[in-house]
């Protein structure tokens, strides 16, 4: 997941990340290793907090795994996709009623 900020003065914004694709990043960075257990996981990347939404707003990786059902995962993808759902949850009740209000209309 990835926003684009409001136009600003520069010629290309940087793209926000957060969520699946900060994960993604960092887990390659950390060199984990599949297939690996939900504490390997979090002991690779040091249990660092995630932005699930591009407003900054974090998840540790320990609460993101208390989550899901599943301890042991084959490899990348389907620990992401296993996540998948916790940040994209995490982010939709992230903002309350006017950021759900703002969702809503169509600008």
């Amino acid at each position: 997941m990835a926003a684009r900020p409001p136009g600003g003065g520069s010629s290309e914004p940087d793209a926000i990340e957060f969520g699946i694709a900060v994960l993604d990043e960092r887990v390659e960075e950390a060199g984990v290793s599949f297939p690996a257990t939900d504490e390997e996981i979090v002991d690779a990347l040091e249990d660092g907090a995630i932005p699930y939404d591009a407003k900054g707003r974090t998840i540790r990786i320990s609460e993101a795994l208390n989550e899901v059902p599943q301890t042991r995962f084959e490899n990348e993808t389907e620990f992401l996709d296993a996540l998948y759902p916790v940040f994209d949850r995490k982010r939709r009740e992230g903002g309350g009623f006017l950021t759900s209000l703002r969702d809503a209309l169509p600008f």
